[in-house]
């Protein structure tokens, strides 16, 4: 299998999970590197927080030995002497291969704050983060962006070359402004650009929900790999797929029902190991319906779903989901 590295952390495969708050916990990360994903994310963490010591900000970065690797612990902020503290903090907790900086989330409340996409308005101040990041740890430093914050702000080639002068090993590029949020298509030419201006690996970003997507998007931009965000919801096996039609194989078929259902479980099974059962039964209530696509009748099973508490009503319903279909 083709791979790449990031500064020296080697990576068997070009395409990676994306960091998403509330979805790539390890539970999930652990299949999706199972199936095929070359790198992991953590959910993103506030370095600030780490600084003070929460626990659930910690949390979020747990690592499991036996469940996959390589992971990659996601960080945002706005201020270097805290970033650098909150890596140094994020790696001691986590023992991740390698650190990310946030300078794509564009919800509300990140930005407001200075922090996520809004770096990608003082690229001086996101140069500076980079540079104080990598000094602090030991292991590669990379940063995840957007296009720019709006069309009339397009300065991902910019940041791109700023943060790579300042450590970064790698960069990841979403092909969309701050302002689109997750709206209208990927820009993959901005994509590009950053390609031809960087010597570092770029990793793709933006529209890829199928393994012809993954393939698509590396040779129209030329970059090292591509990233999965939205297109990996209950389809851990895009990875297998993407990495397939990357390398000009036949990709395989997706799995029959109680597979996949049998992957909804275990994913539950897993985080509950991590969080507790109610939490993870929680959680599992957005989750798991992502799984049942096209099923028949799933609309009763989601309607079901919100109400779960324990993994024996889990279990009752997607049994009863694969019952229905035999």
């Amino acid at each position: 299998m083709s791979g790449f590295s990031i500064g020296g952390v080697p990576l068997s495969g070009r395409a990676v999970l994306a960091p998403m708050a509330g979805v790539s916990d390890a539970a999930f990360r652990t299949l999706c590197l199972e199936q095929g994903a070359a790198l992991a994310y953590t959910e993103m963490v506030s370095a600030k927080a780490l600084c003070y010591n929460d626990k659930k900000t910690g949390a979020l970065l747990y690592i499991p030995d036996k469940m996959g690797r390589p992971v990659a612990a996601q960080i945002f902020g706005h201020e270097p002497e805290s970033m650098a503290e909150g890596a140094r903090k994020a790696l001691e907790l986590s023992g991740a291969d390698i650190i990310d900086i946030n300078m794509g989330c564009p919800v509300g409340k990140i930005v407001k704050g200075g922090d996520g996409s809004a770096l990608m308005r003082s690229p001086e101040l996101a140069g500076e983060i980079v540079a104080a990041v990598a000094r602090a740890v030991d292991v590669p430093v990379t940063v995840k962006m957007r296009k720019g914050w709006d069309s009339g702000s397009v300065n991902c080639v910019e940041l791109a070359r700023i943060c790579e002068q300042a450590g970064a090993a790698a960069i990841a590029v979403h092909g969309r402004t701050r302002v689109q949020m997750y709206s209208g298509r990927a820009d993959w030419d901005a994509i590009r650009e950053v390609v031809r201006a960087v010597s570092v690996p770029v990793i793709a970003n933006g529209d890829v929900f199928s393994g012809e997507d993954a393939a698509r998007i590396i040779k129209y931009t030329g970059a090292a790999a591509c990233m999965i965000g939205r297109g990996s919801f209950g389809d851990p096996w895009i990875f297998a797929a993407a990495n397939a039609a990357i390398e000009g194989r036949g990709i395989p078929a997706g799995p029959p029902l109680d597979v996949k259902l049998a992957a909804a479980y275990r994913q539950v099974e897993l985080a509950a190991v991590e969080k507790g059962e109610r939490l993870a039964c929680i959680e599992a209530r957005a989750r798991i319906p992502n799984y049942l696509r096209g099923v028949p009748h799933s609309a009763e099973y989601k309607n079901e779903l919100v109400h779960i508490s324990t993994l024996e009503e889990l279990r009752r319903i997607l049994r009863r989901a694969e019952m229905n279909l035999r």
